[in-house]
């Protein structure tokens, strides 16, 4: 029973971690490329900025396996108490960070392409049309991995942890709240919707609150201790 609770604070206490780089990565991550990216006209400005792209890209690689991770140690505890969800919730992050990992690969592209076309070893009539391709892959891979797998994610997770309840039900509670609110975000951008406007900040925040909450709340309590030894 010790050997039990020790193993499931420990993984407390990684998923909370695993929780807080992740948020961190993608933010830094997604900074530093949009700020290339997005301030770019002829994109040339992405070779002359190598260094800063290839850094975020590997925030960003951090980021997807933080969050394949963070479901993988959950599992285990998860399907003692719904197996389908833990699964489908597995299945959701996997999804996520797979969807991450293309838009890294569309942005490395970019640079070799954007490198290829300084040397003169690409048309430019080429280059622009390739170039507009994986921009458009990635600006969809961080609407569909954030926003779509993301917000599904949060449904089945926030229902096992209410459900059982391995966290205070106030705080898983507020976690699917959150979720519902950032899966009509994901859903409203997906049609176009202004992901910058007040609104979109008021159906994103909550979720991204909560995530800190949560993660600082098991790495310092973990789960609570009665679910742990049932």
């Amino acid at each position: 029973m010790v050997e039990k609770m020790y193993s499931y604070r420990r993984i407390a206490i990684i998923v909370g971690v695993l929780f807080i780089i992740a948020t961190i990565t993608s933010i830094v991550g997604g900074s530093l490329i949009g700020s290339v990216i997005d301030s770019s006209d002829d994109f040339l400005k992405i070779s002359e900025n190598e260094n800063q792209i290839v850094l975020g890209c590997l925030l960003v690689l951090v980021d997807a396996f933080a969050v394949i991770f963070i479901a993988i140690l959950m599992f285990p505890i998860l399907k003692k108490h719904s197996e389908g969800l833990a699964l489908g919730y597995v299945g959701l992050r996997i999804f996520e960070g797979v969807v991450f990992i293309i838009g890294v690969i569309s942005i490395l592209a970019m640079l070799t392409l954007s490198q290829e076309y300084i040397s003169g070893a690409l048309d430019a009539s080429y280059f622009q049309a390739l170039v507009a391709l994986l921009l458009g892959i990635y600006d969809w891979s961080w609407l569909v991995g954030p926003l779509i797998f993301f917000a599904l994610s949060t449904l089945p997770f926030y229902y096992l942890l209410y459900q059982s309840k391995l966290i205070p039900q106030w705080l898983s509670g507020w976690g699917l709240i959150g979720g519902v609110l950032v899966t009509l975000f994901g859903l409203l951008a997906m049609f176009g919707f202004d992901t910058t406007s007040t609104i979109s900040m008021f159906l994103f925040l909550p979720i991204a609150i909560q995530e800190m909450v949560l993660a600082v709340w098991l790495i310092v309590k973990g789960f609570t201790q009665q679910e742990v030894k049932s």
